[in-house]
């Protein structure tokens, strides 16, 4: 009796609320994976230009570290430099 029935759902379509739910599963899904890419090209293009700035850091270290300190530029001092409104 059991085989039957089993027989018969199998062989019976799918209701219409079915189709409906695999569609916007279906959707969902489509959609969380155009999602995802375009978060995975912003965090590639971020991970590029986060180098960029850290090599355009370097190069600024490197061009104060070699600056005589003796020709007119003095370190930089955070308490001596305080603005006038503090």
């Amino acid at each position: 009796m059991n085989q039957s029935n089993n027989q018969n759902d199998a062989s019976n379509p799918p209701n219409e609320w079915q189709t409906q739910q695999v569609i916007d599963l279906q959707m969902s899904m489509a959609h969380l994976e155009l999602t995802v890419e375009r978060l995975d090209e912003v965090i590639a293009r971020q991970d590029k230009d986060i180098q960029t700035l850290q090599r355009q850091l370097q190069l600024i270290y490197k061009q104060v570290e070699s600056q005589d300190t003796e020709g007119g530029i003095a370190p930089f001092d955070v308490m001596a430099d305080k603005p006038p409104h503090y």
